[in-house]
């Protein structure tokens, strides 16, 4: 939690130091995005055509899970089932600007975090270099698109598996039995999602920073989070809780207001835009405590490999020395001197290794 904080404070402190960068440029080009996003949302909950394309996706969602078995009764699966068609509806129409806005004002962040080893960013980065960037980008996330619908599968099997069991043994009928299994559900359900999604995140970080995209870039995300994951969901939730409360605002605004009023005015859509701007800052924070959480992963991953070369090269050297001496045939007080010494030389070398490792952690 100390990490975490760090890590935040740290990425605050960057942002502040880059003001007049980070809300221009990247900013800017995240706008696009941020305004599909909400537009969206205000679109799926109207009665309009989008309405319409995410019926069409429910009632196949819902055909699917009757086929498979799931209780068609269950409130979780309803609810459920409203979600998933809600998201994918969202997705078909942000793609576009995913693709190309998002990813870019990514980019742009990252290569200027990149490029520059000082806190304070003096020279803004080339497009060409952004765009050699967007290409990693581009290509991890349809590689994450993948891995986040093989989640959401490998979750759907899991709640078949354990509906079907539960079935089996003559549970499915209890109402108290069935109001479990659902929130076993959801919290198993949750837990899957977020991890793939604090994966994802970690992936398209990591492809930019070292220029590898694809499905390497994910495979080393989950090694790099191996013992970091409730960290990484820590550090991802301020700013999704930020980004709701935009959304929220947006929809208090702008929809209810649209909704009672039947037009749009000259204010709503200025309104509207800088609601927008607030949603793209919040992204442009999101991806600077990326890569500063990417930094203090690969700095922990330097240290622990310190930590080991030191303890092999420990052990080696104490392996060797005791087998250069012949302790039987030397006498006791002389042995007591030589395991003195050996127990000053073990705790110098811990200290040298220790010293070396907050070195490390000290390092931007």
């Amino acid at each position: 939690m100390e990490v975490s904080s760090k890590i935040l404070r740290r990425s605050i402190h960057t942002f502040l130091q880059n003001y007049h960068y980070f809300t221009s440029t990247p900013a800017i080009l995240a706008i696009p995005f941020s305004a599909s996003i909400l537009i969206s949302q205000a679109l799926v909950s109207s009665s309009s055509s989008s309405s319409s394309i995410m019926a069409h996706i429910f009632n196949h969602l819902k055909t699917l899970f009757s086929a498979a078995g799931f209780p068609s009764t269950s409130q979780f699966f309803s609810i459920l089932n409203l979600k998933v068609s809600q998201t994918i509806t969202c997705s078909i129409f942000t793609l576009p600007f995913t693709l190309t806005f998002l990813l870019i004002a990514k980019a742009s962040v990252i290569q200027a975090l990149t490029n520059n080893q000082k806190p304070v960013i003096t020279i803004p980065p080339s497009f060409t270099s952004i765009f050699s960037h967007y290409n990693q980008l581009f290509h991890t996330y349809l590689h994450n698109s993948f891995f986040i619908l093989s989640a959401n599968a490998t979750s759907f099997c899991l709640l078949f598996l354990a509906f079907s069991v539960a079935e089996g043994l003559g549970y499915s009928s209890s109402p108290g039995c069935s109001a479990l299994l659902s929130a076993a559900g959801a919290i198993l359900f949750s837990v899957i999602l977020a991890n793939a999604l604090v994966i994802c995140n970690m992936a398209l970080t990591l492809s930019a920073m070292e220029g590898k995209g694809g499905y390497m870039a994910i495979l080393k995300a989950c090694v790099l989070l191996r013992g970091r994951t409730s960290m990484a969901l820590f550090l991802a939730l301020p700013a999704n809780a930020g980004l709701a409360a935009i959304e929220a605002l947006f929809q208090l605004r702008i929809v209810r207001t649209y909704d009672n009023g039947g037009q749009m005015r000259p204010w709503m859509v200025s309104e509207g835009i800088l609601i927008a701007y607030l949603h793209s800052i919040f992204i442009i924070l999101d991806s600077i405590v990326s890569c500063m959480f990417y930094k203090s992963c690969k700095i922990a991953a330097a240290a622990s490999l310190v930590d080991s070369e030191d303890d092999n090269l420990l052990t080696a050297e104490f392996t060797g020395y005791l087998g250069t001496k012949n302790f039987a045939s030397e006498e006791p007080a002389l042995i007591t001197r030589e395991l003195m010494m050996i127990n000053e030389i073990l705790i110098q070398i811990i200290s040298e290794g220790s010293s070396q490792s907050r070195w490390l952690f000290r390092q931007p």
